[in-house]
């Protein structure tokens, strides 16, 4: 993949946040009457997540992103948004691949996520990429299943 290439995911930079904020958003909309509260994604500081390395993107103008960070033997998928027009296309498998590929060159072994139990359309996906319930926990206002993904 060149430089320019819309399906390249690439690290966000300064004069994508607006585009990550937006994007977050539309995905994460849909879900606020659901579940009864705003989404966590939708109240990150997406600036600073941005300016700690913390955000990939891919598609020019930018169609999906996920929010990472590397822990101790394991990768923090913190969140994944797809424009909601984008939905279909491949783009939220991108970003599931290169989440796994960003995984192993960290040497890291696992991957990590939770999602609202109400979300679920997520507890569809997230298993057909490899990830296995571990367990399903309240955090304040957020009832939250918990996945792992061992990499190979």
């Amino acid at each position: 993949m060149s430089e320019n290439d819309p399906e390249r995911v690439r690290a966000a930079v300064g004069g994508d946040v607006a585009a990550v904020g937006a994007v977050t958003d539309a995905a994460y909309q849909p879900y606020i009457e659901r579940i009864g509260v705003v989404p966590q994604p939708m109240e990150a500081d997406h600036a600073a997540n941005v300016a700690a390395g913390k955000v990939f993107v891919t598609g020019e103008p930018v169609q999906g992103l996920v929010v990472i960070e590397a822990f101790a033997g394991y990768l923090f998928l913190d969140s994944i948004a797809v424009r909601p027009d984008a939905h279909g296309t491949g783009v939220g498998r991108r970003l599931l691949h290169f989440v796994d590929a960003r995984a192993r060159e960290l040497g890291l072994g696992e991957i990590r996520l939770y999602t609202n139990a109400l979300m679920w359309e997520n507890q569809k996906i997230y298993p057909k990429y490899g990830y296995e319930v571990v367990e399903r926990r309240v955090d304040g206002p957020y009832d939250r299943i918990h996945y792992r993904k061992r990499l190979d």
